[in-house]
């Protein structure tokens, strides 16, 4: 485990795991793609945490979230990290930023199957929703960064994305005085670099809490009541799938809750599936890719379910239009492939769910929607 305490004292070391991490990611590129270099105006001293700290507020019934000691959340901080998120100069040709392919009004996703980014090159994965960040233990659906400020160094200069050179996107920030201002305020100093920029967008993006649906103000805070179709749809999520006659345990449910049950609260289990969308798998091997391993192909990360009536299409690959698209697919049982997950217990026989069954499911899928968490000035375009 790495020493951040000890990596702090020693300033020249503490910078160059942020830095690593870019030429990791540039790694993963095709390669004729050019690898943009890292911050040439030098490394920034260590001076994270200036400002007033930032409260972070936790729901009552989350878990404690997964704030790292080395960068700590500042008032300051967060609001940097807003302004640059929305930073259509962390681009090439000025037209895109972080927002443009995590939009509010679709929970902070993509409504398009790929992104298109500078010059209208297509993301070769839909866009994941930024929500409940702050609980994550690992980020892109085949998991390879362990970390937020990791994640958000490889768009800025990823070719298909906002193809900027991590010096030009430093010298642009650098070079504007209200930024200057804001890093000082933020951290201490007016100097730019990329590790600077990264933690302030994961600070920012760490305050985006989702835990006020429907669903949670019937559940946790005693402010609605869900219809008798959406409590269906819950005691669906909740049973086991296959049919009882033929299966010993089986409740023709939809078999939910083992990838995305997470207590009822984060929707997840941060864990990598294999969820029978191919038999055979070709082209996106996904968790493999980065692992090595075999085993891994076809596994992407369980997202979470929360918003979910608002981040469409579905899938790493966005081949599902709709939540009842999805829910059929799972009523299915899916594809056999050597790889599948033993919780899709059965592949090419089906759930058992009815055509009401999967009506009720979905519409208790669609209380888990936030209203507030997406309508939330905190985090809207401050240009």
């Amino acid at each position: 485990m790495i020493n951040f305490r000890r990596l702090k004292i020693r300033g020249s070391i503490f910078f160059l795991f942020p830095l690593v991490a870019i030429l990791v990611a540039c790694a993963g590129d095709d390669e004729d793609a050019e690898c943009p270099a890292p911050a040439p105006i030098g490394i920034c001293p260590p001076a994270a945490g200036a400002g007033s700290p930032y409260t972070f507020e936790k729901p009552y019934f989350f878990p404690a979230p997964q704030l790292p000691g080395f960068n700590p959340m500042t008032e300051e901080g967060v609001e940097l990290g807003r302004h640059l998120f929305w930073e259509k100069e962390l681009s090439r040709d000025l037209t895109i930023s972080c927002g443009s392919c995590h939009a509010p009004a679709n929970a902070f996703t993509d409504h398009r199957t790929f992104s298109p980014g500078v010059g209208g090159a297509l993301s070769r994965r839909n866009s994941m929703a930024l929500v409940n960040l702050a609980w994550n233990t690992s980020f892109f659906w085949d998991g390879r960064a362990t970390n937020l400020e990791q994640q958000i160094l490889e768009p800025v200069s990823h070719p298909d994305e906002m193809d900027l050179a991590w010096s030009e996107a430093v010298s642009r920030i650098g070079q504007n005085a209200t930024y200057q201002d804001m890093f000082t305020q933020a951290f201490g100093t007016p100097c730019v670099d990329s590790v600077r920029i990264s933690y302030a967008i994961a600070q920012f993006l760490r305050t985006m809490v989702s835990a006020r649906s429907k669903f949670d103000k019937a559940r946790y805070y005693g402010e609605a009541m869900l219809t008798p179709a959406e409590v269906r749809g819950l005691e669906l999520f909740l049973a086991e799938g296959g049919d009882p006659s033929v299966f010993p345990g089986g409740q023709s449910g939809g078999d939910c809750f083992h990838c995305h049950g997470g207590a009822l609260v984060e929707f997840t289990d941060h864990q990598f599936r294999n969820n029978g969308l191919d038999s055979i798998i070709a082209g996106d091997f996904g968790r493999e890719e980065v692992s090595g391993l075999g085993l891994d192909r076809g596994l992407f990360r369980t997202p979470t379910l929360r918003n979910i009536a608002l981040t469409a299409p579905y899938m790493h690959d966005g081949r599902f239009s709709t939540i009842r698209e999805v829910v059929e697919h799972y009523n299915s049982g899916g594809h056999d492939s050597q790889t599948l997950s033993p919780l899709m217990k059965f592949p090419d026989l089906g759930l058992g769910m009815s055509e009401q069954d999967i009506d009720d499911l979905v519409l208790f899928l669609e209380s888990l929607t936030d209203e507030e968490f997406v309508a939330d000035d905190r985090f809207s375009d401050p240009h």
